[in-house]
């Protein structure tokens, strides 16, 4: 045993076993329980600005909601010397409490107990809380701080891992699974957060990683930092893999009651109302500023947003990750939404193979939990190039496809600009399922846009001009173009699209075309569960 494992052990309680009244051996019981790994890892952990396992959950939870469960589990293991390390609890706090008075299971894992380390009891205690959550209908929340699997115990940590991977699944689109990452996170334990819904790391502190800088440096010779490797801004703005970018823990807490605040406890509720008293019929005349009229000019989507929903209240998810496509969470008239839109200040706004899986996977959460779809649509296509090609931008724009295609809650799209292509039939067409489309007078819908196509249909035309002439009459044909073929008008007589309405309507007719279609029931065929382009 270790220094540090004698004196840790010499900061812990009187053996209960040693006390005869039976109320003083509970409290014996409970404080051995409390000192988690002592009074030293206690020390060493806000040495590193991180709190501890139940220091988190009291910040977490509502005040006195919290009831902890297993508390007096230990592991099993004899070998290496670890019979003298058996601690209350296994290195992991489990339960349940009240999140804004909303139920919630938690687990939360405490580094001052043998580095958090995943064995058979510490997993077994996380399963039970899983399977809770997802038997009762409420959310479950895990609270990452570990050094990964137990080497002591061998394959039977791993095989913990395998439990735990298995409930994350059988909970996927019945409960809200959310993982806060709150120190290190490696190995296997990276793929339970990598299952759940959403992740959260903090800066700084955080960090995620398959393989840690040694394995590396071994294999491949490249010297790289825990941070650069798998800190949060690289999983928030890189990888993708995290959700949110928390400044602290706090904040970090922050976020999960936000998030909650928007989404049910279960897939067979409805998302909880709000409480705004913005009216609903409120006109958004500032679209008409906001939105120009030259489709080469850019401006910020995240303005038309906030100016549609209630409070101008937008919850974004993953506002670092392909930052050319938003996603997150509004209300209109109280009612939970979710929103996908593209954002023409970067890469004007086109769909990659990232913008692709940030959507896919955002519709399919909110389908799975009853949260309308909103699309707001500002898009000149998919992007071009043999990195995008190669990189596999057929399979991934698929994911979009099928996301929007198999979602059964409402769909409700908005085009104030470009609607072009491939890009069109994922966001706004009438074909992939969308249940109502409306488009402003500045909208333009075609297969491309007005210069491509102009300079393929006038090809002739623009030739046959001299040289001093050609410029200003491909300038006139794009003109042409986009009059004749572009201008949602057209998309209306064919029947694509269901209305054409003024800017300062937007958000009213939005609100009319939720209130109805929320009502709405569609059948699917009946199926163990589709094959999506993964």
């Amino acid at each position: 045993m270790s220094d540090t494992d004698t004196n840790q052990m010499k900061e812990r309680p009187t053996d209960p076993a040693e006390i005869l009244d039976s109320q003083a051996q509970l409290e014996a019981f409970r404080a051995l329980v409390q000192a988690g790994g002592g009074q030293k890892g206690v020390e060493e952990q806000h040495a590193k600005g991180k709190l501890t396992s139940r220091e988190r959950l009291a910040k977490l939870l509502d005040a006195d909601s919290f009831v902890e469960l297993d508390s007096y589990l230990v592991h099993k293991c004899h070998d290496f010397g670890m019979e003298k390390k058996q601690y209350l609890g296994d290195g992991v706090v489990t339960g349940h409490g009240k999140i804004d008075d909303r139920p919630a299971f938690v687990s939360s894992e405490d580094f001052t107990v043998i580095g958090g380390s995943l064995g058979a009891q510490h997993a077994e205690k996380i399963v039970r809380a899983q399977r809770r959550a997802r038997q009762t209908g409420v959310p479950f929340i895990q609270l990452n701080d570990s050094g990964g699997a137990r080497i002591q115990e061998g394959v039977e940590s791993l095989e913990g891992y395998g439990r735990i991977f298995f409930e994350n699944t059988a909970a996927s689109g019945v409960i809200p699974q959310i993982s806060l990452i709150l120190g290190p996170c490696a190995g296997g334990a990276v793929y339970s957060p990598a299952i759940t819904d959403f992740t959260i790391m903090v800066d700084r502190i955080s960090n995620m990683f398959v393989t840690g800088p040694s394995v590396v440096k071994a294999v491949t010779g490249e010297a790289v930092s825990v941070e650069e490797l798998g800190g949060a801004r690289v999983h928030n703005q890189i990888s993708g893999v995290a959700h949110f970018l928390a400044a602290d823990e706090s904040d970090a807490f922050r976020i999960v009651r936000r998030l909650l605040s928007f989404i049910p406890s279960n897939n067979k509720e409805m998302p909880p109302q709000g409480q705004s008293e913005d009216r609903p019929e409120r006109e958004t005349f500032e679209l008409e500023e906001l939105i120009p009229e030259d489709p080469r000019k850019t401006f910020d989507m995240r303005d038309v947003i906030i100016t549609l929903v209630d409070d101008r209240d937008f919850f974004e998810v993953q506002p670092h990750f392909a930052e050319n496509l938003i996603v997150g969470f509004g209300r209109l008239a109280n009612h939970p939404i979710g929103i996908v839109a593209n954002q023409p200040k970067v890469l004007a706004g086109v769909l990659d193979i990232n913008a692709a899986d940030k959507a896919s996977r955002f519709i399919r959460f909110c389908d799975a939990f009853n949260i309308p779809v909103v699309t707001v649509v500002d898009v000149p296509g998919f992007l071009p190039g043999t990195s995008q090609e190669h990189g596999g931008l057929i399979r991934h724009g698929a994911k979009l496809l099928y996301a929007y295609a198999e979602a059964t809650v409402p769909k409700l799209s908005l085009i104030v600009r470009k609607a072009f292509g491939g890009a069109f039939i994922a966001l706004a067409s009438r074909g992939i399922g969308h249940d109502c489309i409306m488009a402003l007078p500045s909208a333009e819908i075609a297969v491309m846009g007005a210069e491509g196509a102009a300079n393929i249909i006038f090809r002739h035309d623009i030739e046959a001009a001299v040289d001093s002439q050609r410029e200003t009459v491909r300038e006139a044909k794009i003109d042409e173009f986009r009059r004749k073929f572009s201008r949602p008008y057209l998309a209306g007589k064919q029947g694509l699209i269901d209305m054409i309405i003024a800017p300062n309507e937007a958000r009213w007719m939005l609100i009319r075309a939720l209130d109805m279609t929320i009502r709405q029931r569609k059948e699917r065929p009946d199926r163990k569960h589709g094959n999506i382009p993964l």
